[in-house]
């Protein structure tokens, strides 16, 4: 079997990458937990019943590993990823710092797949969460359809700023309840997350953040077309899922009843839709989960071809670590 490294082994989705190793049945002795300086006889956990110990990434030669994936920084990567590609490793990168190469291919799995074989130089990337579950559901659509212009509105939680940013909203939270002062608490977001929504993901870049400048330029990159996207995102204080509302144009006379038929065609897509009361599927209803859920799913009759739904998802397992399982499964056939 492969040789696979995890690079960011102690971080969140780094963590959901090796839970899916374990699970697809990669023995203990082919996976390599990394950190940048990471401290001598650290472990990780593999499964239920064993530990891996966590190598030191800065004096690591990669030689023998077949496929990493880097789950750490942008920073971690632009240092690191070409000492792993001289030795002939196949790299998933989870950050954007190879977003603007032409010659890096953005996989979201099931969707486009058969760019695989254009990662011409052994390196793939992955697009955040938030894009991964928007499209899935779409895949069947757009190729029926052919989908336009999409408009998004995400409500995320605050694991995408990792253990930081939920020990903050633990922290206010609990900090609330106990009638105690939230001054200096306020780190890792820039406004109080604890019972509050914030309309800030990530920093600005002109009039947008550079999480909606991403979903943006993620779907055009991952469809392979010049598809019009206007991204609204915010904080909730929640403290694992993505959920979005998705306003969708096509350019051809769209039937809702057919797109809710090819959403529940798409593998790791569930259509969970009824019309009364509870009758769809929230954050709490996600964690842990592996598939993408669609409710809400709607004729937009404020537009001509148009159609709405809500999705939510697991981040961290859904939306970068199942993906990123999946491509390792495609790419080491």
């Amino acid at each position: 079997m492969s040789k696979i490294a995890v690079i960011g082994a102690e971080e969140s989705i780094g963590r959901e990458v090796l839970n899916f190793l374990a699970d697809g049945n990669y023995k203990v002795s082919d996976i390599v937990a990394l950190e940048p300086k990471a401290l001598l006889g650290a472990t990780v956990s593999y499964g239920e019943d064993d530990e891996i110990d966590v190598h030191n990434l800065d004096n690591f030669d990669f030689s023998g590993i077949d496929l990493a994936v880097f789950a750490s920084s942008e920073e971690i990567s632009k240092r690191f990823v070409g000492k792993a590609l001289a030795k002939g490793v196949k790299v998933i990168d989870c950050t954007t710092h190879f977003f603007s190469d032409s010659d890096v291919p953005m996989i979201v799995a099931g969707v486009n797949d058969e760019q695989l074989k254009n990662a011409t130089r052994n390196l793939v990337s992955v697009p955040s969460a938030a894009v991964t579950q928007i499209l899935l559901p779409l895949v069947e659509v757009d190729k029926k359809y052919n989908i336009t212009r999409l408009i998004v509105s995400t409500y995320t939680s605050t694991s995408v700023y990792g253990k930081a940013g939920m020990d903050e909203l633990f922290s206010q939270t609990r900090r609330i309840f106990m009638n105690e002062s939230l001054a200096d608490n306020q780190k890792v977001f820039e406004k109080q997350i604890a019972f509050n929504v914030i309309p800030q993901v990530e920093d600005f870049i002109g009039d947008e953040t550079k999480y909606e400048w991403s979903i943006n330029a993620e779907t055009k990159k991952v469809l392979g077309k010049d598809v019009k996207v206007h991204a609204n995102c915010a904080f909730i204080p929640a403290f694992i899922g993505n959920a979005a509302y998705v306003n969708v144009e096509c350019e051809d006379d769209v039937d809702v009843d057919d797109v809710e038929k090819l959403m529940k065609q798409t593998k790791d897509v569930i259509v969970f839709d009824k019309k009364v009361k509870g009758g769809y599927v929230t954050l709490n209803d996600v964690q842990g989960e592996i598939e993408v859920y669609v409710s809400r799913l709607r004729q937009d009759v404020s537009v001509e071809n148009g159609f709405s739904y809500w999705c939510a998802a697991d981040n961290l397992r859904f939306g970068v670590a199942g993906n990123v399982y999946k491509i390792i499964r495609s790419w080491m056939k």
